[in-house]
């Protein structure tokens, strides 16, 4: 890998655990010192590197100059020393280099505290998943608009606003005490789920940026199940769905970048190492006494995933569908009941569930319902499908609309 491809690389696997490591040392107080050591440790890089060429040990080579950066930081800024240094936990008159531990369980033991202290309540959703992006995955501010198609400017006050409350809310970067883990793990369940969700279903058409934000939301959930601390059934149970949903992750696209829908997809394109590490999770996930709707979700998730279109097989999923829309009602889940609703039992019974939801301002609900029309009323599924063409936002749905107008 030559150097204009390895620094990129490492910014995204290093860059993380630079920060993590360097903002549980000096706190939130000093976040964008933090920042700023690590991005100036890899310009370093590019800079040393690209006269002395790449050295043995690259990730070795960026720790050693974070370090040293780190140690010169603290020696020099006399402000730290005599106003900020007495009120932090890890305070010490005299800085070493071992102060600054970069060792492989240092490093995964911050980012797994900096997980928990970005997924804070007092911090608004939206900016948990900024914040997870920016520290936790190494994702640059421009990649961040891009996956939430917005813009830049946008991003930053909205990572500002959120480390500001940070500092005022003087959190801690640390795991939660035992009687406080179950309720915070859950909302770093959550976070993990939406920032999986931001790949999966985005709108986005950068193809290499969604599998990136899927494949980043699923180291981040591995590294809860390594920690036994946090290795829980409903930490098995979401990485076990997110597993079963990235493995169709390939078949889910044509060349042209539109998107193939389920029953069409090229099942030989499944990649078989996820649904097997899916199960295993998901075996994981078979313990204790809560249900989650991870459990749930893993479970049609796992069922999408056997290729042979059998009754029981639909029944399976429309069983779990009832189940999930029990513990946590959303009118996705209940679109996506009825469409299992139509393949286990009939279309007209799948029709007269669909119309009593009544959503008439998703276009997802009128194009289910002109496919449940298809082949019984034609006229009513042209007027189903013109109406959810008329509410598609993006290009690849309507694009999808339009190939089955056409069919009819």
């Amino acid at each position: 890998m030559d150097q204009g491809t390895l620094v990129p690389h490492l910014f995204r696997t290093e860059y993380r655990k630079i920060v993590s490591v360097l903002c549980k040392r000096f706190g939130f107080e000093q976040m964008e010192i933090a920042e700023d050591i690590a991005s100036d440790t890899f310009l370093t890089a590019a800079q040393t590197w690209g006269l002395r060429g790449i050295p043995p040990n690259p990730a070795a080579w960026l720790y050693n100059v974070a370090k040293n950066k780190a140690k010169n930081h603290l020696q020099r800024e006399s402000v730290y020393r005599n106003k900020v240094a007495p009120e932090m936990k890890y305070a010490a008159s005299e800085f070493t280099e071992q102060e600054i531990d970069l060792s492989p369980q240092n490093i995964n033991d911050s980012q797994l505290q900096m997980m928990f202290a970005i997924c804070h309540p007092s911090i608004p959703s939206q900016a948990q998943i900024g914040l997870s992006l920016r520290i936790l995955c190494g994702f640059g501010i421009e990649e961040i608009a891009d996956a939430f198609l917005t813009s830049k400017e946008t991003i930053n006050k909205r990572l500002f606003r959120a480390k500001e409350k940070l500092r005022e809310e003087n959190i801690r970067i640390e795991v939660p005490a035992p009687a406080d883990i179950e309720e915070r793990l859950s909302i770093v369940l959550t976070t993990i789920y939406l920032l999986f969700n931001e790949g999966y279903y985005s709108v986005s058409q950068h193809t290499t940026l969604r599998k990136d934000l899927c494949f980043e939301a699923i180291r981040l959930c591995t590294m809860l199940i390594e920690n036994k601390t946090t290795n829980t059934p409903q930490a098995n149970a979401l990485l076990s769905l997110m597993c079963f949903h990235a493995s169709r992750f390939e078949a889910r696209l044509n060349e042209n970048g539109e998107l193939v829908l389920y029953a069409e997809q090229d099942t030989s394109r499944w990649d078989t190492d996820l649904i097997s590490r899916g199960t295993y999770f998901l075996n994981c996930s078979a313990s204790g006494s809560q249900l989650s709707k991870y459990h749930l979700e893993a479970g049609i998730a796992y069922w999408h995933t056997q290729k042979a279109d059998t009754k029981e097989k639909w029944e399976n999923i429309l069983q779990l569908y009832n189940l999930l829309l029990l513990i946590e009602y959303s009118p996705i889940a209940a679109l996506n009941r009825t469409f299992a609703l139509s393949k286990a039992n009939s279309r007209q019974e799948a029709i007269i569930a669909a119309e009593k939801l009544n959503l008439p301002d998703n276009h997802f609900y009128y194009t289910l319902l002109g496919e449940l029309y298809t082949g019984i009323d034609r006229k009513k599924a042209l007027q189903h499908l013109e109406k959810a063409l008329s509410l598609a936002k993006t290009q690849t749905d309507q694009q999808t609309i339009r190939k089955k107008i056409a069919l009819l």
